[in-house]
């Protein structure tokens, strides 16, 4: 399976915030939206991602407020990325190998949305489950010893 299956199921929609953004417009974005991470892009192109993790560092440093920083301060300025052909084993492994939970989808240098870990999780889940019906249904049909 590819990231590409996983972005047609997904949808399109895109959440991105300016690095000159502050902080505290970001998480207010996030929190409104639900959502956990924003694509950080400047001119057009991506330079970044603010999740979770980049605002638990920012509250800690600011001993428990979000500050008066903007994203740039605190976002990734080098996620990792992947395109739409990367094959969803390898999106998984780069996930945890690099402790990502948010991945950018780009094809040269176009995004095209982001993978979660969710969303990896929950294709592999859905396709293990059709697989597991397949092949029920087929052991279900299989014939009886000497109805050949």
């Amino acid at each position: 399976m590819k990231v590409s299956e996983i972005l047609k199921v997904k949808g399109d929609i895109l959440y991105t915030v300016t690095p000159d953004k502050p902080m505290a417009e970001a998480v207010e974005i996030m929190a409104e939206k639900d959502i956990g991470s924003l694509v950080v892009m400047e001119f057009g192109e991506l330079v970044g991602m603010l999740t979770f993790r980049e605002v638990m560092k920012a509250l800690y440093k600011n001993k428990g407020t979000i500050g008066t920083e903007t994203v740039r301060k605190h976002m990734d300025d080098h996620p990792i990325t992947i395109t739409p052909d990367t094959e969803v084993n390898e999106v998984r492994r780069l996930m945890l190998e690099r402790h990502a939970r948010y991945v950018p989808v780009v094809n040269a240098k176009t995004l095209l949305g982001v993978i979660s870990f969710y969303d990896v999780a929950k294709a592999v889940f859905e396709a293990q489950s059709f697989e597991n019906k397949m092949l029920k249904a087929y052991i279900r049909d299989w014939p009886a010893e000497g109805d050949e």
